[in-house]
C-alpha cells in the first residue's frame, strides 16, 4: 500500500510538474482539474459525494444516514459550500477561510454563519473548505462523505460542485421523482462526468413518496430507463438506482423506527453502499486512475500542441546551419586535399636528389659560362614560383571562404651565388684529347674561354652522364678541365643543398601556420533560439516524466515519448582538417652522390622541356576539378535560401534538364552531347566523367613538342570546355 501511495505521490507531481510547462490560468478548467485530481490521487480516505439540483434534499439524505441532523436543512437553497463529513470522536467544525484564517467549534451550529446561501442565495466567497466530524461506524473505516451546493442555481456552484466532483471515489446523485432531468440534461451531465473518467456513479430517487401510486410506476420506469443509459462502473451484482425518501427516512431515525426506515428505502441503499465501498476502498486505483487518465490526456494534448511547432523550428533552423557546417566542412576538408598535395609536390621537388638530377648540370654549365645569374631566374626561379603559387592559392581560398587569419604569400629566398676558385692552369693547356674534351657551341663570357672553356663544358656533362668512380686510370691522370668541371659541380651540389635544406624548413614552418587559415569557427546560435531549444528541452522532459508515472500506474497513452535531445554547446568551437605532421627532409643526403651517379641522362636532354607525364595531366585535372566545386559551395553559401546537402546532392545529380526554349538552344546541346560521345539526355555525372576522360586523352601538355598534334588538342580541348560549359549550366 506505501509503495502504490508513493507512486501515486510521484504522478501527481508530474502531473503538477506538466501543467506548470502549460503555463495555465488559474481559473482555466484543465487547471482546476489538475489540481484536483492531484489532490485526490494521494487521499487516503474514500470520498463519497451527494450531489443534485438545490432543494433536492442532498442535505436530509445525509442526516438520514447519518442518523441526527449534523447538517443544516432549509426551506431555502442551503448548502453554500462544499461540507466534507469525516470521523471524529464527537460532533464538530472546522472552518478554513482563504486567507488561512481557521474557526473550529463544538457542533454544527457555526455552519448556519458560513456554510448557508445568504438572502440573495450567494455563496460565502471568504470561505476556502468546511470540513464536519461526526462519530459514525461508517466514517470510521476511512469513508468521507460530501455534501455539495445545489446545481442550476447559479454558474459558480455549478463549477464548485462538478470541480468537487472530480475529487470523489462514488457520486451519489440525487433526483427528484416529481421533476426529473430532461434527456439534454442528462447526456450533458453524463458526457461532463465521462469526459474526466467518472464512472462510478449511484442514482438515488427521493420524493417518490409524494406521488399518487399510478405515477410511482411511471416514474419508476422512467427512473429505470435514466439509469440504464449511463454506463456506471459498479462492482457486478449491484444496482446503480434506488429509492430513499429522505425526510421520512431522517424521521424514522430520530425516532429509532426501524420498520419506518426500511419502508423509506433506507436500510437496502445502506446495505448497498456499504458493500460497494467494501469492495472498491481496497482498490481505490481502480476508481481514480481513469480519471487521471483523462485529465493526463488533455494535459499531453496540450504539451504537444505547444512542443511541435517549436520542434519544427528548431529542426528548420538546425537543417540550415548544419548545411551550412557540411559546406563549410566540405571546402575545409577539400581546400586542405590540394594544399596538401601543392605542399607536397614542392616538398618532393625541394628534395636535394630530385634538385641534384634536374637542375645540377643546367646549373653547372650555367656556372661554367658565367651565366649562373640568367639561370637561376629563367629557370630555377620560374620553376619554383610555379609550385609556391601552387601552394599558397589554397590559402586564398580558405581566406575568401572561411575570412580567418591571412598568412603572408610563401617566399622560400635563394642562397648566394656558387663561386669557384680556379685552380693554376698546367703549362701544357692546349691537350684536349681526353675523353669528354669536347667544345659545346662558342659561348661569350666563359669562366677560362675558348677552347679550354668549352672543354669545361663537354666534362661537366660528361662526368655526371659517366660512372666516373669505375674509372680509375683517368681520375689518376685528370686533365686541368675536369678538375674544373668538377669544382662547378661540387659548387652546385652545395648551393642546391643549401637550397633544398632552407626551402624545406620555411615550406614546413608555413605548413603549420596554415592551420590558422584552413579553418572555421562555428557561429554562435541567436540567443531567441537558444532559449527556445531550452523550453523545448524542459516541455519535452515533462511530458516523457509524465508518461514514465502513466507507465509506472499502468496507465497506457497513445503517445510515444520524445527522443532526447542531443546535447547543444554555444561555444566557441573551430573546426580544421587536422593535417598530419611533415617531418623534413635531412640538410643533408649522405646518399645524393650515389644516386647521382646512378642517374644517367644527358643534361642537353634535362635542360629541354620535358612532355608531362599522365600522372602530370592527372593531378592538373583533380585540382580544376577541387577548384569547381569549392566555386560550386561558395554559390550555395550565397543562396539566401540554400538546401540540406543531401537534397543539394540529389538535384545536382538527379534533377531533369530543363527543356530549351528554342531550336537554336536544342541545337547547341545537341552538338554538345555528341562532342562528349553521350547520348541526349545524359545525366550530370556522365557528362562530367566522359569530360574528365576527353581531357585527359585531348590535353595539350600532352603534346609538347609536336606542333600538329599540339594545334589539334588545342582546338579539341576548346571544343570539350564549350560543351561540357553549355551541359552543365543547361
Amino acid at each position: 500500500m506505501q509503495q502504490q501511495y508513493e507512486s501515486y505521490k510521484d504522478l501527481a507531481d508530474s502531473l503538477k510538474s506538466a501543467s506548470a510547462l502549460l503555463n495555465l490560468e488559474r481559473k482555466s478548467q484543465l487547471h482546476q482539474d489538475i489540481i484536483t485530481i492531484c489532490n485526490h490521487l494521494v487521499n487516503p480516505s474514500f470520498r463519497i459525494a451527494v450531489f443534485g439540483p438545490f432543494n433536492h434534499g442532498k442535505s436530509t439524505l445525509l442526516n438520514a444516514m447519518l442518523g441526527n441532523r449534523t447538517l443544516p436543512i432549509d426551506l431555502i437553497p442551503t448548502t453554500g459550500a462544499a461540507i466534507t463529513v469525516k470521523y471524529g470522536s464527537d460532533v464538530r467544525t472546522r472552518i478554513m477561510l482563504l486567507d488561512g484564517t481557521e474557526i473550529s467549534r463544538s457542533g454544527t451550529e457555526v455552519l448556519q454563519q458560513f456554510a448557508i446561501l445568504d438572502g440573495n442565495r450567494q455563496m460565502q466567497k471568504d470561505v476556502a473548505s468546511v470540513e464536519v466530524f461526526c462519530p459514525h461506524p461508517f466514517l470510521e473505516t476511512g469513508v468521507e462523505l460530501l455534501d455539495l451546493p445545489g446545481t442550476n442555481d447559479r454558474d459558480e456552484q455549478d463549477s464548485l460542485v462538478r470541480e468537487q466532483l472530480l475529487s470523489a471515489d462514488l457520486v451519489i446523485q440525487l433526483l427528484d421523482a416529481r421533476k426529473l432531468m430532461t434527456l439534454g440534461e442528462r447526456e450533458n451531465l453524463r458526457d461532463w462526468l465521462l469526459d474526466r473518467g467518472i464512472k462510478t456513479v449511484i442514482f438515488v430517487a427521493n420524493f417518490l413518496n409524494l406521488l399518487e401510486p399510478d405515477e410511482q410506476k411511471q416514474v419508476q420506469n422512467r427512473l429505470v430507463f435514466v439509469a440504464e443509459s449511463f454506463r456506471a462502473e459498479l462492482p457486478p451484482g449491484f444496482s446503480n438506482l434506488y429509492r430513499v425518501d429522505a425526510l421520512p427516512a431522517l424521521r424514522a431515525r430520530l425516532k429509532g423506527d426501524v420498520a419506518a426506515a426500511n419502508s423509506s428505502g433506507l436500510v437496502a441503499f445502506e446495505t448497498a453502499l456499504q458493500n460497494i465501498v467494501g469492495i472498491l476502498q481496497p482498490n481505490r486505483g481502480s476508481v481514480r486512475l481513469p480519471r487521471v487518465q483523462a485529465i493526463a490526456s488533455q494535459i499531453q494534448f496540450s504539451l504537444k500542441a505547444k512542443i511541435d511547432p517549436i520542434a519544427i523550428e528548431i529542426k528548420s533552423f538546425d537543417d540550415k546551419q548544419n548545411s551550412k557546417i557540411e559546406i563549410k566542412q566540405k571546402a575545409a576538408n577539400l581546400i586542405y586535399k590540394g594544399f596538401a598535395t601543392s605542399v607536397g609536390e614542392l616538398r618532393d621537388w625541394l628534395a636535394l636528389p630530385k634538385l641534384l638530377t634536374k637542375y645540377q648540370a643546367g646549373a653547372a654549365v650555367a656556372l661554367a659560362e658565367n651565366n649562373f645569374k640568367v639561370w637561376q631566374t629563367n629557370t630555377l626561379k620560374k620553376d619554383l614560383t610555379q609550385l609556391q603559387f601552387a601552394v599558397v592559392k589554397w590559402l586564398y581560398q580558405a581566406y575568401e571562404f572561411f575570412q580567418e587569419e591571412r598568412l603572408q604569400d610563401l617566399l622560400i629566398p635563394f642562397p648566394s651565388e656558387p663561386q669557384v676558385i680556379l685552380p693554376s692552369k698546367p703549362s701544357n693547356t692546349d691537350d684536349l684529347s681526353e675523353p669528354g674534351s669536347i667544345a659545346v657551341g662558342g659561348g661569350i663570357g666563359w669562366l677560362l674561354g675558348g677552347p679550354v672553356g668549352a672543354a669545361v663544358v663537354g666534362s661537366i656533362s660528361y662526368l655526371l652522364n659517366k660512372n666516373i668512380q669505375t674509372q680509375d686510370e683517368q681520375l689518376a691522370k685528370e686533365s686541368y678541365h675536369q678538375e674544373v668541371a668538377k669544382l662547378c659541380i661540387s659548387a652546385v651540389e652545395d648551393y642546391l643543398s643549401r637550397f633544398s635544406s632552407q626551402g624545406l624548413a620555411i615550406l614546413a614552418e608555413y605548413e603549420q601556420k596554415s592551420e590558422k587559415v584552413i579553418c572555421f569557427e562555428f557561429s554562435q546560435e541567436p540567443l531567441e533560439i537558444t532559449n527556445r531549444r531550452e523550453n523545448l528541452q524542459q516541455l519535452q522532459n515533462g511530458f516523457n516524466q509524465l508518461l514514465r508515472e502513466l507507465e509506472q500506474v499502468k496507465i497506457l497513452s497513445n503517445h510515444q515519448p520524445y527522443k532526447e535531445l542531443p546535447k547543444y554547446t554555444n561555444t566557441n568551437r573551430k573546426y580544421s582538417p587536422q593535417p598530419k605532421k611533415v617531418k623534413t627532409s635531412p640538410q643533408k643526403d649522405p646518399g645524393v652522390k650515389q644516386q647521382q651517379e646512378n642517374t644517367a641522362k644527358n643534361s642537353e636532354t634535362r635542360i629541354k622541356s620535358v612532355s608531362p607525364r599522365p600522372e602530370e595531366v592527372e593531378a592538373k585535372f583533380r585540382y580544376w576539378e577541387l577548384n569547381e566545386e569549392i566555386a560550386r559551395m561558395k554559390a550555395e553559401m550565397r543562396s539566401p535560401g540554400f538546401k540540406t546537402g543531401k537534397q543539394q546532392n540529389t538535384t545536382q545529380s538527379n534533377k531533369a534538364p530543363n527543356q530549351p526554349k528554342t531550336q537554336t538552344e536544342k541545337d547547341k546541346i545537341t552538338r554538345a552531347y555528341g562532342i562528349l560521345g553521350l547520348q541526349a539526355n545524359a545525366s550530370l555525372a556522365e557528362v562530367k566523367q566522359a569530360y574528365r576522360t576527353l581531357v585527359k586523352k585531348w590535353h595539350p601538355d600532352l603534346f609538347v613538342g609536336k606542333p600538329q598534334l599540339l594545334k589539334q588538342a588545342q582546338e579539341k580541348m576548346h571544343l570539350l570546355n564549350e560543351a561540357y560549359t553549355i551541359l552543365s549550366e543547361k
